[in-house]
């Protein structure tokens, strides 16, 4: 009988232990079926099993072998190399990379385009119903994430006891608190020796920045231990590992509830299509970072006060499939019939000329944080058929059919008003002012500092408002559009008259219809929000409602 060797297959087997546990723990990746990182761990794990028996049993299974061979009668040597690799041996890393092939491709859009369009579930709705004019200026986080961390970095460099410990954290989450949009941001550690002298308190603050007034805060708490900057076992993202092994987590980000109380906030991943195609959201897990307490909530019972488990990266994700696949993959490669997309934009790294990113501007609504980003053709020109708004609590999307001007443009426009001034544009938020659909920004210095506010019609880009205020700012913006005087805007009222004149007036593009009555009052009202006042006659009855001079709405009577 042949006596097997031992110690080459101990030697493999702990290697491969070695490296799995090590991976786990740095990497942290869900015990899940549906992880492909976990297959990948596997796969490799084997493969080095395979290798350090090999090796430990003295056989080269890598790399060229120099043979030499004696030949003729006077002694000479010949000299060739001899791949040596005896592929038996593994058999089984190489079927179980196939095997991790084959079900990627099997699970992608090439051959689920029909399911993946329809993971994202988006409803065709009103603009003016939806965002009505109650959703005002005062509801919109005008300010870029950038200017935020610059408010915030300021403010923590006031406190000498704060700043020579922690840092504020890169990443800001844009939330709703107590019915006002804010973003909040904790404090991290600045490296691993300031944890070693902070981590027996954690850390015991948070900053808030408020995107209207443009002013920081810094907020005390109880100390916070289990935090993303923290090491080994306080790691915020490890301890929910600990805790849920065989959750797909993503989008680890700071919140507070409604009484300032800090948490922190994961979304629950699952794969529906295939092992690892198709991304959804399930639930959450929430992390109380002061005593380490958990709790997990599907998408039905997540509290009100949580704000971002269907995050926006994920959100415009499943639109472009849903905008691009509603047909079928080989209409998106070819025909692009129907096709729309996020609108996406192209930024410089170190690493790429061009990387595709997309972006959203944020309102506070009902309660929640919605995103919203328009909604180009796959054609790639500077225009938008639509607009998605989505809740970021329950992924409750809606799309609204308006053509206009993208984002980019209005800002290129904002930015052009004053372009004496050099100031730049952040990503606009959407609003609606008397039906009219309007990009709303802060145009900043080069420090950063926000200087003006802009108002810009969706559609019609040349319709452009600057002012220091938002209030002013609208001001203008609805004078631009003829729809309020310098005089205060009175309340509605009805009226029932007789026409005895019809004028129609362009104004910078626009055609204004101006109703004379039997009693030469003049009433006014833009025709393309009004289009059946076209019908009217001289003589016609018209029961009106009005504000000051300008018609809200128009009916004929008889």
């Amino acid at each position: 009988m042949k006596k097997i060797k031992v110690l080459p297959y101990i030697l493999g087997a702990i290697t491969a232990l070695l490296f799995s546990g090590f991976c786990l723990y740095v990497f942290c990746p869900a015990i899940n079926v549906h992880n492909v990182g976990l297959w990948v761990i596997i796969d490799i794990a084997i493969l080095l099993f395979v290798v350090v028996v090999r090796l430990t049993k003295g056989f080269k299974d890598f790399g060229w072998i120099t043979v030499k061979k004696r030949t003729g009668s006077k002694g000479r040597t010949k000299k060739f190399a001899k791949f040596n690799f005896n592929i038996k041996y593994y058999i089984l890393p190489i079927i179980l990379t196939l095997l991790i092939i084959v079900i990627g491709i099997t699970g992608s859009t090439v051959f689920n385009a029909t399911s993946y369009s329809e993971i994202l579930k988006v409803k065709d709705s009103d603009f003016s119903v939806d965002l009505s004019e109650s959703v005002g200026t005062d509801s919109i986080a005008l300010m870029d994430t950038a200017s935020a961390r610059m408010l915030g970095d300021r403010e923590i460099g006031a406190l000498s006891d704060v700043v020579s410990q922690f840092n504020v954290s890169y990443d800001y989450t844009q939330i709703d608190y107590n019915g006002n949009p804010i973003k909040v941001s904790a404090l991290e550690y600045a490296g691993f020796f300031k944890w070693m002298n902070n981590n027996v308190n954690g850390i015991k603050g948070y900053v808030t920045v408020d995107p209207v007034s443009m002013s920081a805060s810094f907020e005390k708490s109880e100390g916070m231990k289990y935090v993303p900057s923290a090491f080994f076992s306080e790691d915020a993202y490890r301890y929910l590992w600990t805790e849920y092994p065989t959750l797909m987590l993503e989008n680890l980000h700071f919140e507070i509830n409604e009484n300032g109380k800090p948490y922190y906030v994961a979304s629950v991943i699952e794969k529906t299509i295939g092992l690892f195609g198709g991304k959804t959201v399930s639930g959450c897990v929430v992390l109380d970072p002061v005593s380490g307490e958990t709790q997990k909530y599907n998408v039905s019972d997540i509290p009100k006060w949580i704000d971002v488990v269907f995050y926006g990266d994920l959100i415009c994700e499943q639109y472009n499939w849903h905008g691009m696949f509603q047909n079928g993959y080989l209409n998106s490669m070819f025909a692009k019939k129907g096709c729309k997309q996020v609108t996406t934009y192209y930024t410089s790294d170190d690493e790429v000329d061009e990387t595709p990113i997309s972006d959203y501007g944020y309102v506070a609504k009902d309660g929640d944080i919605w995103i919203y980003t328009g909604v180009t053709s796959v054609n790639g020109d500077s225009s938008n058929i639509g607009f998605l708004l989505a809740n970021e609590r329950t992924g409750e999307s809606r799309y609204y059919s308006i053509a206009g001007a993208d984002e980019k443009s209005a800002m290129a426009a904002a930015e052009g008003e004053v372009q004496e001034k050099g100031y730049q544009a952040s990503f606009p938020s959407l609003i609606n002012i008397d039906g009219h659909p309007t990009y709303i920004m802060v145009l900043k210095d080069s420090g950063g500092l926000v200087k003006l506010y802009a108002a810009v019609n969706v559609e019609q880009y040349n319709i452009v408002t600057t002012a220091t205020t938002q209030a002013e700012c609208i001001k203008k913006y609805r004078m631009a559009l003829g729809i309020e005087n310098d005089e205060k805007k009175e309340d509605i009222k009805e009226k029932t008259i007789t026409v005895a004149s019809i004028k129609y007036i362009d104004i910078d593009g626009n055609t204004f219809i101006y109703l004379i009555d039997n009693e030469s009052n003049i009433f006014k009202a833009k025709a393309s929000a009004n289009e059946n006042m076209l019908l009217l006659n001289v003589g016609d009855k018209v029961k009106i409602t009005y504000s000051g001079k300008t018609i809200t709405s128009c009916e004929k009577v008889g």
